[in-house]
């Protein structure tokens, strides 16, 4: 534990936070969120909500001398009626670019989800201490990323010496758009998620607007995009609209273009990848929704499952294969007048092969290796030499 008159307190304010696009003043400290407070107040969805708040690609960066940090923070984990225990998120220290220390913290808030039931309820809980000492001594450059999956309020900082927002890098900003595969989902931790690894590999500053559960098109996303500096852009969809069956094609190719439209009236020349869905063989072929699959529960696997009927895609119903069709038709259609528009179909970060050799493990998300297959893959064709951003 800390002593007064040994610790330094410095205010957590926005100057400290990157990958965050807002924060929120709580009665216990300070919330980062993912969206700005005019798109949350226009979203109604619970799920968006949830995930816009847990902090994938968030991080506190300040320059120190400090040897020690302390971290007073209230998580909110989530509990599955049902499902076998998630694990506590991942606090991850790094000192100039490099992975020093790994934490969780215990207590929190607990939100109890009933998937079959769709209720949720919330038990408060205390705010917990996490310290990373032993850090080397000098002035240095610290990032703290906070848990990808997992509401973090930030309560209180100390160090042992003064604390200065840390410099910009001067690194490109990649601005990115996606599912629960971009916000993380089942990664090792914070700074290996896909977006995280690859923005790493390419030299890159990641602003990651994954949304679990929510990439869905959304006007008020679009306008967070248009709105939100940025070098460098990509949009991954698909994956949502199939397992939420939230549109049919006669809608969905209009609400690509004006998702794209929005973004551009931002960004009228930057490069901007539209990215379609990974491979994923339940919903290849087979519309949605998507729905929990209880049977393995007893053996420690809560698995997901088609609900759709594979005749139906030609009455419109979405599948992940009509989807990648179709964007790479819009993108064509647009790159003609819009050079900077670049298309990457999905498979090639996670195809056939990779499913053979790294399976979704619960039908729909990749684990921690997949990520970061993906991870390197993306870097590869996007940032390296003669990629797309390159």
């Amino acid at each position: 534990m800390h002593t007064e008159h040994h610790w330094i307190n410095t205010p957590i304010t926005a100057d400290l936070l990157r990958g965050a696009l807002d924060v929120e003043h709580t009665e216990h400290g300070v919330l980062p969120h993912r969206l700005p407070a005019r798109a949350r107040a226009q979203n109604t969805d619970p799920q968006l909500a949830m995930a816009e708040a847990q902090p994938s690609g968030v991080r506190l960066a300040f320059r120190t001398g400090a040897t020690a940090v302390e971290l007073d923070t209230l998580p909110t984990k989530r509990s599955y009626v049902g499902a076998p225990p998630r694990p506590d998120g991942v606090y991850e220290l790094l000192v100039d670019g490099r992975v020093v220390g790994r934490a969780s913290a215990t207590g929190g808030n607990t939100l109890t989800v009933d998937m079959s039931k769709g209720t949720v309820e919330h038990t408060a809980g205390q705010p917990g201490t996490l310290r990373f000492a032993d850090l080397p001594g000098g002035m240095k450059d610290v990032e703290l990323w906070l848990p990808h999956n997992e509401t973090t309020e930030l309560v209180a900082l100390r160090t042992d010496a003064p604390v200065e927002p840390a410099p910009d890098p001067g690194r490109k900003v990649w601005l990115h758009h996606g599912s629960s595969i971009s916000h993380g989902s089942d990664a090792a931790g914070p700074t290996t998620t896909w977006p995280a690894l690859a923005a790493s590999l390419g030299g890159v500053e990641l602003i990651n607007l994954g949304f679990g559960g929510s990439a869905l098109l959304d006007p008020f996303t679009a306008r967070t995009l248009r709105d939100t500096p940025a070098d460098l852009i990509s949009v991954k969809i698909g994956i949502n609209l199939v397992n939420a069956d939230l549109m049919r094609l006669r809608a969905f190719g209009p609400a690509v273009h004006g998702f794209l439209d929005t973004v551009r009236e931002g960004h009228p020349t930057a490069p901007l990848l539209v990215v379609s869905p990974i491979l994923c063989p339940i919903h290849e072929d087979t519309p949605g929704p998507s729905a929990p699959d209880f049977s393995n529960v007893s053996e420690g696997r809560l698995l997901f499952k088609a609900m759709g009927d594979p005749a139906e895609p030609a009455g419109g119903k979405l599948t992940l294969n009509v989807i990648r069709a179709e964007l790479a038709r819009i993108v064509e259609q647009r790159s003609a007048d819009d050079p900077n528009l670049h298309y990457l179909d999905g498979r090639d970060l996670y195809g056939a092969a990779d499913s053979v050799e790294l399976p979704l493990p619960d039908q729909l998300h990749p684990d921690a290796a997949a990520h970061r297959r993906i991870g390197e893959r993306f870097a590869e064709r996007v940032f390296a030499d003669g990629g797309t951003f390159a």
